[in-house]
């Protein structure tokens, strides 16, 4: 006779131990892989983008949204439960409004989701993740490849852009009037 597997909950994943494992629930499915150490590279890139993003938000009329980093816990949908970590968002004020303080993981779907590519990165993770944020519905994913200094822009459909550091990375109508050289997100 065949066992039921119960779909883990994102509650469930939050009381795991800190134990230097990196852990996103795809369905309520648990993955897990050895937490890494940044390189200064990926690290310096993403405060880049994420003050690229912070000077963009500021210009913007209040209310604001958000501008999260570092691995910032979201929960994209339920039942099951899909909740990933990501390296630079911005949340709208809409998804904001409807967070409560029962969780710190921001609980809805970010507007804009950056991906830093590392050199564990396997293919199969990049188009996992790919496919979890197309499924939720994320109106735009950048993934930045560091090695190739290129952005791609990922929209629903399967819509993609590339950017080189030849190009001013945009993002319109999702943030209006953001520009910055794709340059100056490799410096």
């Amino acid at each position: 006779m065949a066992s039921v597997v119960t779909p883990m909950t994102t509650e469930e994943l939050l009381a795991l131990p800190e134990d230097g494992v990196r852990r996103w629930l795809i369905d309520g499915e648990l993955r897990e892989s050895p937490m890494t150490v940044r390189n200064r590279f990926h690290s310096q890139i993403m405060i880049t983008v994420g003050t690229e993003l912070k000077n963009w938000l500021r210009l913007q009329p209040a209310p604001r949204g958000q501008i999260l980093g570092g691995e910032a816990g979201v929960r994209l949908s339920h039942d099951p439960d899909v909740t990933v970590g990501i390296d630079v968002g911005y949340i709208a004020r809409e998804v904001l409004d409807r967070q409560t303080d029962a969780t710190t993981l921001i609980d809805g779907v970010p507007t804009l989701v950056v991906e830093i590519l590392s050199p564990s990165d396997t293919l199969e993770l990049i188009d996992e993740k790919l496919a979890v944020y197309r499924r939720a519905k994320v109106p735009v994913v950048w993934l930045l490849d560091v090695a190739d200094q290129t952005v791609t822009v990922y929209r629903p459909k399967g819509r993609l852009r590339l950017y080189t550091i030849d190009d001013d990375l945009t993002c319109e109508p999702e943030l209006p009037g953001f520009t910055v050289p794709v340059a100056r997100l490799f410096e």
